[in-house]
């Protein structure tokens, strides 16, 4: 299902959280739910993944990870704001020790000016430690950004164990 290089980088990042005694939590939009699957490809990856939330739309952000309405109606789904609450909400809502979002605009329609499809925020937060938040514009159609959203996300993780 998943390409094997992506599933090598899935089976590090699993590694290094087993050795750090850390649990991961997901929060995704546009990737729907495919970051918690890469992980969960992997076996025996039930020690690390604690759970993963897909909230696709604005209620579901709302309402399962507690992102302010206003936060929404100021920012939007896609944006740097809305992908910290993702994260922030996940780990609170969770017993995780990490948390990963994604939320952005995989395409093929979306896009504005200033939201180009292809966008995507990706956020990581590590309890006691501030929230960082990624931009990127990834090229390709909604697969390829997909793709690369996870695989970024993968490493964003990575880089916080």
């Amino acid at each position: 299902m998943f390409p094997e290089p992506m599933l090598q980088q899935a089976e590090a990042l699993l590694a290094a959280c087993r050795r750090a005694g850390l649990r991961v939590v997901t929060a995704e939009s546009c990737t729907g739910g495919l970051v918690s699957a890469c992980l969960t490809a992997v076996a025996g990856a039930s020690d690390v993944v604690e759970r993963g939330f897909v909230t696709y739309s604005n209620e579901a952000k709302t309402e399962l990870l507690g992102v302010p309405g206003a936060l929404l109606a100021a920012h939007g789904a896609v944006s740097a704001e809305v992908a910290a609450a993702l994260a922030e909400g996940a780990l609170a809502r969770s017993r995780a020790d990490l948390a990963v979002s994604v939320t952005g605009i995989a395409g093929p329609g979306g896009g504005t000016p200033t939201k180009p499809v292809g966008l995507v925020f990706i956020a990581t937060t590590r309890r006691g430690q501030p929230t960082q938040v990624e931009r990127t514009v990834f090229p390709g159609d909604r697969s390829a950004v997909r793709e690369a959203s996870v695989r970024r996300a993968l490493e964003l993780l990575r880089l916080r164990v």
